[in-house]
């Protein structure tokens, strides 16, 4: 209890800019959890990739396609599309996934914008913190007679919004960086498990029972030509 009563004081002595930096922590870890939650629905992970590319090397290409259907996540569920649904001609199914991968690394992407704007943003309320308490320490009017305390108060606010300031902002930093690096991962996934199922596109058609499906090849250009595998 003497925390939580320690806490409640320093938080009103720290102004009222301290209304705005607890809306804005607050904000984080909203974005956090949202973040957390989807990611954890729409990444497949690092081992789905992993997986996939060894059936393709083993030349298991059943498997391979058995996998995209079974496992649920954003580059499975594009693999499954493109391989069933697109892959009688290259062209059309290198567009679908150009496509849809643009479209899944939006969705993942979605939020983190506004904690790159708190991370920089957070510091900018806590130097405003910062200012307002200087303000009231020098100004004459707030000042009593040989009273210590009213400099004490106003410089004591103008440490404690810098603080919570920088806290808010290292916390939006963590959180950004750690997603963003997910992101990488997730599109490094997608250029290699999508070249790969290009590559293979003939045998995984076949795997998954496509009918029709046409060898094409790209001419300098742009012509295609090809005929019925």
């Amino acid at each position: 209890m003497d925390y939580i009563s320690q806490g409640l004081h320093f938080f009103h002595q720290g102004g009222t800019v301290m209304y705005f930096l607890l809306a804005a922590s607050l904000f984080v870890v909203f974005i956090g959890i949202e973040r957390a939650l989807y990611f954890a629905r729409a990444d497949a992970g690092r081992s789905f990739a992993h997986t996939f590319m060894l059936h393709i090397a083993n030349g298991q290409f059943k498997e391979a396609v058995q996998l995209t259907e079974a496992k649920r996540g954003s580059i499975s569920d594009i693999l499954f599309s493109a391989i069933s649904k697109n892959s009688k001609n290259s062209r059309k199914m290198n567009s679908y996934m150009e496509v849809q991968s643009g479209i899944a690394l939006s969705k993942f992407r979605n939020r983190l914008y506004y904690l790159s704007v708190i991370v920089t943003m957070a510091p900018l309320l806590g130097l405003l913190g910062t200012i307002s308490g200087m303000i009231s320490t020098f100004s004459v009017f707030n000042l009593d007679a040989g009273d210590p305390t009213a400099i004490t108060g106003g410089v004591g606010e103008a440490l404690i919004a810098t603080a919570m300031g920088l806290c808010v902002a290292i916390i939006a930093l963590g959180v950004h960086a750690y997603f963003s690096q997910r992101i990488e991962n997730i599109v490094t996934d997608m250029e290699m498990c999508f070249s790969v199922a290009e590559n293979n596109r003939i045998e995984l058609a076949r795997a998954a029972g496509v009918k029709g499906v046409l060898e094409t090849s790209v001419h300098a250009d742009g012509s295609t030509e090809g005929d019925e595998a």
